[in-house]
């Protein structure tokens, strides 16, 4: 299994390529996606460059599934919303290439990578340099995108065997007058 993850940002967005192969991983790509030559103000315009930075790794590198970090709420409600809209570019651009997406939270990728949920960026380079057995450090977006990989690794085959496992029944205790469900 080939697995792209994601780590959405504004300015700089995180991907990295790595292979599974039962409970070995390969490092394959890495990188940023940078949208520095447009000017700041120019929204529209550094979405389309992250959409189609996107489409371009996934045409590159092939992989057969993504990761993507899902958005936390900022203290500035303003900076979220930007950050939602690169997010959202990202995974339009995986979906248009026909990929399944899986989203994890920054916490449940650290707390997969490195043991606990509140580790410093510092902390997550080092760990994935490790488990990919890569000769230096990788850039801090690069490493949490391939941090999202390898969540997505070892998670990812645990959550498809429980959804395959258990299907959702519809609520059928407490209904509503009428006969609504829940």
């Amino acid at each position: 299994m080939r697995i792209l993850g994601i780590d959405p940002g504004l300015r700089v967005t995180g991907f990295g390529v790595i292979e599974s192969e039962g409970s070995k991983l390969h490092y394959i790509a890495s990188g940023t996606i940078k949208t520095d030559s447009v000017a700041i103000g120019e929204l529209p315009a550094r979405l389309k460059i992250i959409f189609d930075g996107i489409r371009e790794v996934t045409a590159r590198y092939e992989p057969t599934c993504a990761a993507v970090e899902i958005v936390f709420v900022n203290v500035n409600p303003q900076s979220t919303l930007l950050l939602g809209q690169a997010r959202g570019a990202a995974i339009t651009g995986l979906v248009t290439g026909g990929l399944e997406v899986s989203e994890y939270t920054a916490l449940q990728m650290k707390k997969a990578i490195v043991g606990h949920g509140h580790a410093r960026k510092e902390q997550v380079q080092e760990m994935v340099m490790r488990l990919l057995q890569l000769p230096g450090l990788p850039g801090k977006d690069a490493a949490d995108a391939l941090g999202l990989a390898i969540c997505h690794a070892h998670a990812g085959a645990s959550f498809s065997a429980m959804a395959k496992g258990a299907t959702l029944a519809r609520r059928s205790h407490a209904q509503f007058k009428g006969g609504r469900t829940y």
